[in-house]
């Protein structure tokens, strides 16, 4: 059952009215620095968004972890009713480099209908938006239609080293029927996004040595070995010319994706020539022939982030490299694990090339949520309430979360639906969020708690453990 329009009609002429209100006060919070990576200003934003979640009624708690707290607030006065975990980060990336910002990176500025500032869209502006429903659905019915416990992590522009710890930890607490995120941006056409999983990611390093120290590429060339050249062969064993992963084993765990999944793919509007063109590239990576989305959604990759070694500078120095260092990742689709790969990969370094060191580092799993899950089709109801609009949808998305967290530990279906532009310019200087786009957020965020009003709670594969 779809909620009606009527029952929706005053929520969103309150967001209307409220709407330069919102504005303002969405503006004030990106204002204050949250950057995790330097630990500036985390536990004072820590702080706000304690009272902000109490001034919606919800019990709410700043709770430590190794690194970075985490914010949980919980609203649960409707039994029988779904509870939805709404994530979202409140971290920041730097803003630098400063000199390329037009505006003061926290000094919120509105130019062309966007507010300019760093971590305006990934991800306070989106998270204020969810925030801002729940406050409009109180401040019109003084109720809210479903149970809601908000999740803000303050580590998750260093990865979120400490996630999986905390929701183990903390699984009682957070127990819901559905995960929802807003966070990353929407289509290029404009037109809203949701999304049923992530790719993981499995990081490491190559590291080859050869003599005491760097030598004469003339009196030594042909007689001490180049660390780099050793570390490019090694590299060329594991993906050959055709774009194929030669790494043995390393597909063995891949669950193909469902006939669901390749339609929704193969659905997805893209114009490859503009995409070509906007990247200033002749050609697609290889394999040649693999459909868009499918690159992005249903194979791994492997990718050199690095290569470091000898000498890169200006002019000339004819030197033989004795170090080498290759920085990679490996993105992960279901049901791949950053143990499992790291492991083939060790075995392919020391088969290939064992003189040469394997360092493993980082890993995220993938996660994915089935596309036929009823929440799903709540949350396409509520986009189309809001926006008047059916989204896309992704079975997938390229990058990586840490959904696997809800998927996986707490067996809960999980859901990425973007509120952002698609020229938001994350991570990246002026980041911006468009008005209309954050508008439309906070509409989502009310539709989407109104539709799960019109559910039953189920909470079956928690319940089944």
């Amino acid at each position: 059952m779809s909620v009606s329009n009527s029952n929706l009609d005053g929520i969103f002429r309150h967001i209307d009215s409220n709407k330069e209100s919102f504005i303002e006060r969405v503006m004030d919070y990106v204002r204050h620095p949250s950057i995790s990576s330097q630990n500036i200003g985390i536990r004072e934003v820590a702080d706000i968004l304690v009272q902000m979640l109490g001034k919606l009624g919800m019990d709410v708690e700043a709770i430590a972890t190794r690194g970075h707290p985490m914010i949980v607030g919980r609203w649960g006065h409707k039994p029988g009713k779904p509870t939805i975990l709404l994530y979202g980060h409140y971290d920041v990336q730097p803003p630098e480099p400063l000199e390329a910002w037009l505006s003061p990176p926290f000094e919120p500025t509105i130019r062309d209908g966007r507010i300019y500032a760093r971590g305006i869209g990934d991800n306070k502006g989106q998270h204020f938006a969810q925030l801002l429903a729940i406050e409009s659905h109180l401040a019109v019915n003084a109720d809210l239609p479903c149970n809601v416990i908000v999740l803000l992590e303050g580590e998750e522009e260093i990865g979120s080293p400490h996630i999986a710890e905390f929701v183990r930890q903390h699984g009682e607490r957070l127990k819901a029927d559905l995960v929802v995120t807003a966070d990353g941006p929407i289509h290029a056409s404009g037109r809203p996004t949701m999304t049923f999983g992530v790719r993981g990611m499995a990081s490491f390093e190559l590291r080859a040595k050869t003599a005491s120290h760097d030598v004469h590429s003339g009196n030594f060339g042909g007689v001490v070995p180049n660390a780099i050249w050793k570390i490019v062969h090694l590299l060329g064993t594991m993906r050959n010319e055709a774009g194929n992963i030669t790494i043995e084993g390393l597909h063995d765990a891949i669950v193909p994706p469902s006939d669901l999944e390749r339609a929704a793919a193969t659905a997805l509007p893209i114009d490859l020539d503009a995409v070509k063109k906007e990247l200033g590239l002749a050609a697609l990576d290889a394999p040649q022939g693999r459909p868009y989305y499918d690159r992005l959604m249903f194979h791994p990759t492997l990718t050199i982030n690095g290569l470091h070694g000898g000498y890169g500078g200006p002019g000339t120095k004819t030197v033989l490299p004795c170090e080498a260092i290759a920085k990679c990742d490996i993105r992960l689709v279901e049901a791949m694990t950053p143990t499992d790969v790291l492991v083939k990969v060790g075995a392919h370094v020391r088969k290939h090339a064992p003189d040469v060191e394997f360092v493993p580092l980082d890993g995220m799993l993938p996660s994915k949520t089935p596309m036929d899950s009823p929440y799903g089709d709540a949350i396409r109801k509520a986009v189309l309430a809001a926006q008047g609009v059916e989204p896309l949808l992704y079975p997938t998305m390229g990058g990586s979360l840490p959904d696997y967290v809800f998927t996986k530990t707490l067996n809960i279906p999980a859901f990425v639906v973007p509120y952002a532009n698609a020229d938001e310019d994350n991570h990246a200087p002026n980041e911006n969020l468009r008005i209309d786009c954050f508008v439309n957020g906070i509409r989502t965020g009310a539709a989407l708690l109104a539709e799960l009003g019109e559910m039953e709670h189920t909470w079956s594969s928690m319940e089944a453990d």
